[in-house]
């Protein structure tokens, strides 16, 4: 199976084909810029590079969130678009299970964080059991402090990772102590051949109805939203 997955719901643009038991080719920049001018340009270059044609993919699998709403809308909007015109399935997964899987080898709970301003993080708990990633708390967003506390009634240790965690790396080892241990920075980056091998064999989602996971509602459409309820 030829799988094309896309990320671009934080500042890492990651895109990848993946055939089979092989990764074909796998596009990583983590970058401050334009997503919706780049994205198109990097999967024509990886598709044209790796000899596959667009007509020859046999699945999407994009990072449906959370992250910058922006960053989801794209890479979302992007993936429906070519799953529909392609008349292929598509398979959303969430952008903290994505960087989670960097933590395969960690004997251990993985708490990938991305940060939310305000004192607050996306995050979720993962754990592998053998080569499979198990979710054990569904992602949301909560206060760092909350979380710590959370955690720290658990008595494990807890692997953090992700690109946010130099904003909150020091809480996080007063908090939990000996239970934290902080991935090597090499590891924060989501890998987009992970999010393929994720999403490869999970049911497909309807194209027309799929929406990205913000989990909460971008700042505007909040002050909109009490305005009109106002």
């Amino acid at each position: 199976m030829k799988v094309l997955s896309i990320d671009t719901s934080n500042y890492v643009l990651g895109i990848a084909l993946l055939e089979g038991e092989k990764v074909v080719g796998e596009f990583i920049t983590n970058l401050p810029k334009n997503h919706s001018v780049r994205v198109m340009p990097a999967i024509q270059q990886l598709l044209q590079e790796c000899g596959i044609r667009a007509n020859e993919l046999e699945k999407i699998v994009v990072a449906k969130g959370p992250g910058s709403y922006t960053g989801v809308r794209i890479g979302v909007t992007i993936a429906k678009t070519l799953a529909w015109s392609l008349n292929i399935p598509l398979v959303g997964v969430s952008s903290l299970e994505v960087v989670a899987a960097n933590g395969r080898y960690f004997d251990g709970v993985i708490s990938p964080i991305f940060d939310a301003r305000r004192g607050q993080v996306y995050t979720g708990l993962y754990r592998y059991h053998g080569q499979d990633l198990y979710c054990e708390k569904s992602d949301q967003i909560i206060l760092l402090t909350d979380w710590l506390t959370e955690l720290k009634s658990e008595e494990t240790k807890v692997l953090f990772i992700g690109n946010d965690l130099p904003i909150h790396e020091e809480k996080i080892k007063t908090g939990l102590a000996e239970l934290a241990y902080v991935a090597p920075y090499t590891d924060w980056n989501p890998r987009p051949s992970e999010l393929a091998l994720l999403g490869r064999n999970r049911e497909p989602e309807d194209v027309h109805t799929f929406v990205p996971n913000y989990i909460r509602m971008a700042e505007a459409e909040a002050n909109w939203l009490g305005k009109r309820q106002g």
